[in-house]
């Protein structure tokens, strides 16, 4: 058995999958970090197993074995002689808690340390402007441990973070690749939504869908080269946060049960 607190605004399609897995689940009347502080002092007057991001060290080993699939489908069907893995140039990755961007780095210096890379993808951590801290901290050239808690606010839930819980290491992983935080706003997170789904397949909730807005304003920063590789790492599934798409596609069109309403329509549409 388990509890999940989660802040009360929580899609309800995420709530909804942790109760079907059995979950016990806490909807706080409060902001993420209110949940998550609760969590921890319930897992310490309960004597619970505590899993949360920064706490519990296998966070970090289960993320970091993403950039074991990367370079490992990268090197999958490619015609090289070396027996070195192949590394994109650059990863762009959605930064809420900041848990991820710092197993990625982990799971990359594994490799490093192994001798199957022989060198670092830049590291690119996109956060939201209405929950950026790390990228205050990165421009102010500020240590995790001098950080100051915000206000967060944003339409990408999942890394909606007032202060970020792995932000030593998260902060880590960008300076020792030479990478960089950037920051995107809500409408831009929401129009890539179609934007990557059309031109990828993927559908992606706000959060996935910032690490592609963030790409596209890295391009038009000059952070990117034309012929860098480049990986986006897309986090979760679109069919999370349905409400949210909802509002970066529209509505659909209504009609009666008749030849001549759909002629309407598609008259409407030329």
């Amino acid at each position: 058995a388990n509890v999940i607190f989660v802040p009360r605004a929580a899609p309800q399609a995420k709530v909804a999958q942790l109760l079907a897995y059995g979950s016990t689940v806490l909807l706080v009347d409060g902001t993420y970090d209110q949940a998550f502080d609760l969590c921890l002092e319930a897992a310490r007057a309960f004597g619970w197993y505590n899993r949360n991001t920064a706490y519990n060290p296998y966070m970090s080993e289960g993320k970091k074995t993403a950039a074991y699939e990367i370079c490992e489908q990268l090197t999958a069907g490619a015609t090289r002689a070396s027996p070195l893995l192949r590394v994109p140039d650059v990863i762009f990755i959605p930064v809420g808690d900041g848990c991820i961007i710092g197993g990625i780095h982990k799971g990359l210096r594994d490799l490093a340390a192994l001798d199957w890379i022989d060198r670092m993808p830049r590291l690119i951590g996109v956060q939201a402007t209405g929950s950026s801290p790390l990228v205050d901290a990165w421009e102010r050239n500020l240590e995790g441990w001098e950080m100051e808690p915000v206000k967060a606010h944003t339409v990408a839930d999942s890394i909606c973070a007032g202060l970020p819980r792995d932000r030593i290491k998260a902060l880590r992983a960008v300076r020792q690749t030479h990478g960089a935080f950037i920051r995107v706003d809500d409408a831009e997170i929401l129009a890539a939504i179609p934007t990557l789904a059309r031109g990828s397949g993927v559908f992606a909730e706000p959060a996935a869908a910032a690490a592609y807005a963030g790409l596209v304003r890295a391009v038009q920063d000059g952070l990117v080269a034309p012929d860098e590789r480049v990986v986006v790492l897309a986090t979760g599934s679109g069919l999370k946060d349905v409400a949210s798409a909802m509002k970066a596609v529209g509505q659909p069109y209504t009609v009666a049960p008749d030849l001549d309403d759909v002629k309407r329509v598609m008259e409407k549409l030329r």
